[in-house]
């Protein structure tokens, strides 16, 4: 009997690239983006560090047609999703792998964190909008 688990992951970050939008055969939209997430620190000798992760996220379905609409590089997120590494083989016939955070309707949500002023579409996007799928 396969027991029952949850993954939950939450980034708060900055999007390093705008979002590539793409369409299934059944027309479901799909957004691909990178959000960047840093640490800040002061090491031993008092000087200061910073460490930063880059996160892969792919949006389905209306998260992903808000994504194509509103977000930009640069623009201020928190994202909800689940963590999934998927493989395939490359053209060496190497099996590579990749995690990604899955935002779809049934685990996702969408947090837009940029103020009007810091926003290049200042007429369109809010303070704070959040969308859950």
């Amino acid at each position: 009997m396969a027991e029952l688990g949850f993954s939950k992951t939450t980034i708060l970050g900055r999007l390093g690239i705008e979002p590539d939008v793409r369409y299934t055969k059944d027309k479901k939209t799909v957004a691909n983006f990178t959000v960047a997430t840093s640490e800040n620190w002061k090491d031993d000798n008092g000087d200061p560090q910073e460490r930063t992760e880059w996160h892969r996220v792919v949006m389905f379905g209306p998260l992903a047609d808000i994504a194509r609409q509103y977000l930009n590089k640069g623009s201020k997120v928190l994202i909800e999703g689940q963590n999934r590494t998927r493989d395939w083989l490359d053209n060496d016939n190497v099996k590579r792998y990749t995690t990604e955070i899955i935002v779809d309707s049934f685990n996702g949500s969408l947090l837009m964190l940029d103020n009007k002023s810091e926003s290049e579409e200042s007429e369109t996007k809010s303070d704070s909008e959040t969308f859950n799928a």
